[in-house]
């Protein structure tokens, strides 16, 4: 359900901002609705050789856990682009030849958020991290497989990407999908694969 332009904000957060409104019933009545807004983030898919720059990656208050680069666009005017280009750097030292957006997530439900996925291929190391004061992170390179392989780990945390990692553990045409994805040199993003009642390996 999208926010109505008649929603009050009630709460303004460094991240988090919580709209309310009053929403009829079936019967007549009213009630209070309620949804937060979270600042829009990118993940980057950085491909170095042939593999994949994964990050494992510590914050305060959390383990050590796998991940990809990502982070908030939190930098006034910056576009989606730019802010994968940013994290990236800041996250890895790489830099891309090639950036595309790959695919734009919104959870449904109470939170009011877009994910922006971008493939970085070509990726050279071209300096330095510059990391914030709540982050460690440590590069590492992954081939597809062990990629996929990694979704094992408790300690995994693709976000939205999980899914599509799955999949394509148990149906072939999702593995050349993502593959196709990742590698590729696409002008658009191939075709998501509709999924079968059973595995076509």
């Amino acid at each position: 359900m999208p926010i109505p332009k008649h929603a009050k904000k009630v709460f303004k957060g460094i991240i988090f901002d919580v709209y309310q409104w009053p929403q009829k019933m079936f019967d007549g009545s009213f009630e209070t609705f309620e949804r937060a807004v979270r600042q829009n983030t990118v993940v980057i898919i950085p491909i170095v050789e042939g593999k994949i720059a994964t990050v494992k990656q510590k914050q305060p208050g959390t383990d050590w856990f796998y991940d990809l680069p990502s982070g908030r666009m939190d930098k006034p005017g910056e576009s989606p682009k730019n802010a994968a280009i940013r994290e990236l750097l800041e996250e890895t030292g790489l830099k891309s030849n090639s950036i595309r957006l790959w695919r734009t997530y919104s959870p449904s439900g109470k939170v009011s958020q877009k994910v922006y996925f971008f493939i970085a291929q070509d990726c050279k190391k071209v300096g330095l991290q510059k990391l914030d004061p709540g982050e460690k992170i440590e590069v590492i390179y992954k081939t597809f497989d062990e990629f996929l392989k990694l979704t094992d780990n408790e300690r995994c945390f693709y976000g939205p990407l999980m899914i599509d990692a799955l999949l394509a553990r148990i149906h072939r045409q999702n593995y050349m999908y993502l593959k196709k994805s990742f590698f590729s040199n696409w002008t658009k993003p191939p075709k998501m694969p509709r999924l079968g009642p059973k595995s076509n390996w």
